[in-house]
């Protein structure tokens, strides 16, 4: 009882920070700021234009830091530093999301820019994140507590979300000027929350003391992807998790500007993001026991079997009703998909090489969501069809899951 107290607040924590910068996922990432760039920012370009740009956008964030993850997660092994380096893309991400709020109209471009590093803020902070699981759950509290987290992210991110749309709803109720002072104001409350909430993981958490001075280069990177290699149930597992992962994520990013394509208003295309977040809530921590009574594996296939019928439904989908719906059964499932893939892969992996081996893992992630946002964006503007771009997603998660029938289970130590 005397451990157990201690390592719970430190899950407590943790999963904090996913209720931290969760914010930023919802309210900007996915939520406001595609909205705002295309009505705002670059209202003067051609719809398939913006949403070309938008996706460069995504993909250059997502590229550098694919570029740093595997180097920067290896060196935080060594230093036993992952709450620094977790510090200071907090920092470019807080920074980059509070500098939005004071670009002007028309300056897409530099919106874009902007946008771009406050995400290598939230993208590269994945990976120290992701890496601490292992110092707070044991092997048989992963999936739970890691479900835990993405529920928490799911709920803080949905709580000021609400909030920010009341704000931008009815902007002078906050005494605001209009809804461009309102989103303004949402990106500045997203960066106080992040940093706010993020506080306690610093506070609490406790890195494993392994410490190595040595010098670190692309050699030793070279030998993990060899030490990777050797390891079947690890190198089949990234294959299949870039396949799918690159399609889930890819959707909730562009949900949004899909649904502008199709016409959808953007204050349905808002109350459909809150759907997804508050029945994501319970799902994520719901899968976290069904992966208990299931399995691991088998709750990520019915996960992604959902996602191959919303990719369907999307491409004939025709109402604000249909999209809704749509949200909800995303919601049931988007959680669980990424909780269980990293509880799932922190226990095929060797603790003390948790950041180098998180680097890789989120540098995959990072590579689909290069390729992903960049696929849609290129043939919605090719095509002039954006529910073709949708469609092609199903190639990913079928993918995805014939590789993941190929991956052992972990057996217990």
């Amino acid at each position: 009882m005397s451990t157990a107290a201690p390592r719970r607040r430190a899950q407590l924590a943790w999963a904090l920070n996913d209720w931290a910068n969760s914010a930023f996922a919802t309210t900007v990432l996915v939520g406001f700021f595609p909205i705002f760039f295309k009505q705002y920012w670059a209202k003067d370009l051609a719809p398939t234009d913006a949403t070309l740009y938008l996706g460069f956008g995504n993909s250059a964030a997502a590229f550098l830091v694919m570029l740093l993850s595997p180097w920067l997660g290896a060196l935080a092994d060594r230093l036993a530093a992952k709450k620094r380096f977790l510090a200071l893309f907090t920092g470019i991400g807080v920074i980059g999301t509070f500098a939005l709020a004071f670009i002007g109209p028309g300056q897409w471009q530099l919106a874009i820019a902007v946008f771009a590093l406050a995400s290598v803020g939230f993208f590269g902070g994945l990976t120290f994140n992701d890496a601490l699981l292992v110092n707070v759950a044991t092997r048989d509290e992963a999936d739970r507590v890691s479900a835990y987290g993405y529920g928490l992210g799911y709920l803080g991110g949905g709580c000021l979300f609400l909030a920010n749309v009341a704000m931008v709803l009815k902007p002078e109720v906050f005494g605001l000027a209009d809804k461009v002072a309102a989103t303004r104001a949402a990106f500045v409350s997203v960066a106080l929350w992040w940093l706010i909430f993020s506080i306690p993981l610093f506070l609490r958490v406790k890195e494993t003391p392994v410490r190595d001075d040595s010098p670190l280069g692309w050699r030793e990177i070279v030998a993990t992807v060899r030490q990777i290699a050797q390891h079947r149930p690890v190198w089949m597992f990234l294959l299949a998790y870039f396949l799918y992962i690159d399609a889930v994520n890819t959707l909730a990013q562009m949900a949004v500007d899909f649904g502008l394509n199709l016409g959808f208003a953007s204050d349905s295309l808002i109350k459909a993001l809150l759907i997804v977040q508050f029945v994501s809530f319970p799902a994520a921590i719901g899968f976290g026991y069904l992966a208990g009574w299931l399995g691991t594996k088998r709750s990520i296939y019915l996960a992604l079997s959902v996602y191959i019928a919303v990719s369907c439904w999307g491409y004939f989908m025709q109402t604000e009703t249909q999209f809704y719906q749509m949200a909800a059964a995303i919601g049931l499932v988007q959680g669980g998909v990424q909780s269980l893939s990293r509880s799932y892969f922190a226990r095929l992996i060797p603790e003390a090489q948790a950041g180098q081996f998180f680097g890789f893992y989120n540098m995959l992630g990072k590579f689909a969501a290069v390729l992903g946002p960049l696929v849609v964006g290129v043939v919605a503007a090719t095509t002039g069809n954006p529910r073709l771009s949708i469609l092609a997603l199903i190639v990913f998660f079928i993918g995805g899951m014939l590789l993941l029938m190929r991956v052992e289970e972990p057996k217990a130590a």
